[in-house]
């Protein structure tokens, strides 16, 4: 009997996403350097910015990173898996200490400071995490997770991308 592997377990079918969430991730990055180098001395009078800035380029390199272990020519599935896996779990984790290290502005509630700090971790790092440790089991949705995980780490860095080179200005 023949066993056909479906998408969400098939690494090989995901190498046009992993182009496409590496190159898009890179150039959200490049986004940020000019963001940062714009308003550097400004940023820098906020004392929750600086970290602000930090999570920011850890939420672009999530997805670059993740896209490049897609596109790892030959590499076992159980390997990708592991890569995801860990890599979800310790750059999640290293997230969430840097937030709770971090300085909270003034006008941040604890609601505000949830969503917008510690959410965006959360989301794009957990995802991860279930993207690799159900391609391990191979049930539960495979690289399917890495929609929600990539795009957690656009949208949440693009609104600090946003604060960074506009609201900062106001």
């Amino acid at each position: 009997m023949l066993v056909t592997v479906t998408t969400a377990y098939a690494p090989t079918d995901w190498t046009n996403f992993g182009l496409a969430a590496a190159g898009t991730a890179a150039t959200l990055a490049g986004l940020l350097f000019v963001a940062v180098s714009i308003n550097l001395k400004r940023i820098l009078e906020f004392p929750s910015l600086p970290a602000r800035a930090g999570q920011t380029l850890i939420l672009f390199a999530t997805p670059l990173v993740a896209g490049i272990f897609l596109l790892v020519p030959g590499q076992p599935v159980a390997a990708l898996a592991w890569e995801l896996l860990v890599t979800g779990v310790s750059v999640g984790t290293f997230q969430v200490l840097i937030d709770d290290h971090s300085v909270r502005a003034e006008q941040e509630t604890q609601l505000t400071w949830l969503l917008g700090r510690i959410f965006p971790g959360i989301a794009s790092c957990g995802c991860l995490a279930v993207a690799g440790a159900t391609l391990l089991a191979q049930a539960g949705g495979g690289l399917y997770w890495l929609v929600p995980s990539v795009l957690a780490a656009i949208v949440f860095g693009l609104l600090n991308v946003w604060v960074l080179l506009v609201e900062i200005l106001r």
